[in-house]
């Protein structure tokens, strides 16, 4: 699986990393918990709160962006993006 995460704002990217996980032990669920981890360790930020509107958007698009309500300190960008750009 790989996670392209970017982070946004005012329409410009600021940040992006690609996250990749070939553990075949994990689900995919793991994998994207892991992923958000190394994010959040790479950008140096809080590990943000999956909220009901995140968990639908990723389910349906495999894709989320997470905004300030998703963190519990304050961020100085406009979101952050997830998005699953390959599955195993």
């Amino acid at each position: 699986m790989r996670i392209w995460a970017k982070i946004w704002k005012e329409n410009h990217l600021l940040k992006d990393t690609v996250i990749e996980n070939t553990d075949p032990s994990l689900t995919r669920t793991k994998k994207v918990f892991a992923a958000v981890e190394e994010v959040c360790s790479a950008f140096d930020l809080s590990k943000p709160i999956w909220l009901e509107s995140n968990i639908e958007s990723f389910k349906k698009y495999s894709k989320t962006k997470f905004t300030q309500d998703s963190f519990m300190e304050p961020v100085e960008f406009d979101f952050l993006e997830l998005h699953v750009i390959e599955e195993d």
